[in-house]
C-alpha cells in the first residue's frame, strides 16, 4: 500500500492552490523520506533531496495560473526527484547527470508510464524460475564485467552464479525501455546480495563490521522489485492522466557546465538542483558496480574520465597538480586559500596545498555555474540551489555563502539562504565535531540559496 504521505503529496500536485508552505519551513530534504514514495523508492541514493523538499519549492517558486506550462531545470539531476516531480505538475523539465546509471534511472522514470506492462509480467516470471543451479545446465560467465575489481570477492561464490543467470536474461530484452527497467531494477539491489554495502559511501561489509552475503535468492528479490516498478507504474498512469501532454520529460547524460546545454537562454522558470558538495563524495565512485555490471562502463579509464568532468572535481584528480589560482575575485576566499595553503604544507598534495587546489576548483565551477543560470532564467525566474557547507583541513568553507556571493556578482538577486538540516557528515571533514579528534566546534549543516534573476 502506498503510504497516505505520499497520496498527500500528490494531492498536492493536483492542486496548486492550496497554501504555501512558508519558505523557512521547507520539509526535510533528505533522500531518504523518498523511500516510500511510488518511482522515487525504486533506486536508493545517497544524495539529492525528497520528494516532499522539491512540493515545497515548486508551490511556492512557480505560478498558480499559466497560459503555458513553466519549465524546471535540475542540471545535476541525479537519479530524477525534480524531473519527476515536474511531471506530475505537468510541467516541462530537462536534466542533466553525468552519471550514466543515475541518468538511466532519471531517464527510465520519465518514460515508465509507457512501459507495456504484459511484456513486464512475463519479465517477472522468467526471473522467478531462475535457480542458481538451474536445470543442470553451465551458467554463461560472458556478463561478468572484465574490468570490474574490488578489493574482496564482490558476489560470494552461491550468489556469483545467480546473478549471472539473472544478467542472462535481461541481455534477451529486445524492447529498450523494459531492458532499462530491468536493469535499474539489478541496480538497486545488487548491492544488497553483495559482500560491499554503502556506510554511506561504498564500502566492503567486513570493513563496516557486518558479516558477508554467503548466500541470497537472487532471482526473488529482483523479482520483488520488479513487482513494486509494475505497482508504480499503474499508480503514475492514473496520475498523469490530467496533465497536458507534449511536455518536455528530458535527461541528458552530459555535464551541465559544457558549452551546450540544449536549453534556450532565458527560457527557465525554475532551477532546483543541489550540485555535489565541498566533501569529497565519491558520486561516481559509489555506483562504480552498477556502471560495470550493467555495461555502462568497460574500463576503469571510462571512470577517470567521469571524475575530471565531474563539478568541482575530485580532490585526487587536482591534489597533484601546480597551486590553482580563482577565475573570479573573492578577497575573502583568497585569504582562506592562502591559509589552507599554509596548513600541513609539509605534507604537499596530500595537505593543505592539495586540499587549497580542490577548494579552488570547485569554486570555479560555482562561478561557472551561477553565470549559466543568469542566462538560462527567465526575468523574475528562480533558482534553489541545495548546498552545504564544508570543513576543509580544520577550515570553515561557507559554501552557501559563498556561492550566493558569486550569484550577485553574476547579476542574480540573492533573495536568501534558509538552513535545512544540520549535521551532515562527509569524507574531507577533519577537526571538526562531528569527526573523531580535534574538535574546532564547528558544525555542518544544509541550506537551500534561493536566487532571482531581476
Amino acid at each position: 500500500m502506498i503510504e497516505q504521505m505520499t497520496l498527500n503529496l500528490v494531492a498536492r500536485a493536483r492542486n496548486p492552490r492550496r497554501p504555501l508552505t512558508p519558505s523557512s519551513e521547507f520539509r526535510d530534504p533528505a533522500f531518504m523520506e523518498n523511500k516510500s514514495a511510488p518511482v522515487h523508492r525504486w533506486v536508493p541514493w545517497i544524495a539529492g533531496f525528497s520528494a516532499q523538499f522539491v512540493e515545497d519549492v515548486f508551490h511556492e517558486y512557480l505560478p498558480v495560473k499559466s497560459s503555458h506550462p513553466s519549465l524546471v531545470l535540475d542540471p545535476f539531476a541525479g537519479v530524477g526527484t525534480t524531473l519527476v516531480q515536474a511531471m506530475l505538475h505537468g510541467y516541462h523539465s530537462v536534466g542533466f547527470e553525468i552519471n550514466p546509471y543515475a541518468a538511466l534511472v532519471a531517464r527510465t522514470k520519465l518514460t515508465a508510464a509507457s512501459l507495456d506492462l504484459k511484456a513486464l509480467d512475463a519479465l517477472i516470471q522468467q526471473v522467478e524460475k531462475v535457480r542458481a543451479k538451474g536445470n543442470g545446465e553451465p551458467i554463461s560467465e560472458r556478463h561478468r564485467p572484465p574490468g570490474f575489481r574490488s578489493r574482496i570477492p564482490f558476489f560470494s561464490p552461491k550468489v556469483e552464479p545467480q546473478v549471472l543467470a539473472v544478467l542472462e536474461i535481461l541481455h534477451t530484452i529486445s524492447q529498450r525501455d523494459l531492458t532499462d527497467v530491468a536493469k535499474i531494477a539489478f541496480g538497486a539491489v545488487m548491492v544488497q546480495v553483495s559482500n560491499y554495502t554503502y556506510e554511506p559511501s561504498l564500502g566492503s561489509r567486513p570493513g563496516a563490521g557486518k558479516p558477508l552475503i554467503e548466500n541470497a535468492d537472487v532471482p526473488a528479490i529482483l523479482a520483488a522489485k520488479l513487482r513494486q516498478i509494475r505497482e508504480d507504474v499503474v499508480w503514475l498512469r492514473e496520475h498523469l492522466a490530467g496533465t497536458p501532454s507534449g511536455l518536455r520529460r528530458e535527461i541528458h547524460c552530459e555535464d551541465f557546465l559544457s558549452p551546450d546545454t540544449q536549453v534556450k537562454n532565458g527560457a527557465v522558470d525554475l532551477v532546483l538542483t543541489s550540485p555535489p558538495y565541498m566533501n569529497n563524495y565519491h558520486y561516481v565512485r559509489n555506483t562504480r558496480p552498477q556502471l560495470f555490471w550493467l555495461s555502462l562502463v568497460t574500463a576503469s579509464e571510462e571512470l577517470r574520465r567521469l571524475e575530471h568532468r565531474n563539478f568541482g572535481k575530485y580532490w585526487q584528480t587536482v591534489r597533484d597538480a601546480d597551486p590553482i589560482p580563482l577565475h573570479f575575485d573573492h578577497s575573502a576566499l583568497v585569504r582562506t586559500l592562502k591559509n589552507l595553503r599554509c596548513t600541513r604544507a609539509a605534507l604537499g598534495a596530500y595537505g593543505g596545498p592539495g586540499w587549497a587546489n580542490y577548494v579552488a576548483s570547485y569554486f570555479n565551477d560555482c562561478d561557472r555555474f551561477v553565470a549559466m543560470l543568469r542566462g538560462l532564467l527567465r526575468r523574475q525566474g528562480a533558482a534553489i540551489v541545495v548546498i552545504g557547507n564544508s570543513i576543509i583541513q580544520g577550515i570553515h568553507i561557507p559554501t552557501d555563502r559563498i556561492l550566493g556571493e558569486l550569484a550577485e556578482a553574476h547579476g542574480l538577486r540573492l533573495e536568501k539562504i534558509v538552513e535545512l538540516r544540520a549535521k551532515r557528515v562527509g569524507a574531507s571533514i577533519t577537526a571538526s565535531s562531528v569527526r573523531r579528534g580535534n574538535r574546532n566546534g564547528t558544525r555542518l549543516y544544509e541550506s537551500a540559496v534561493v536566487l532571482r534573476k531581476q
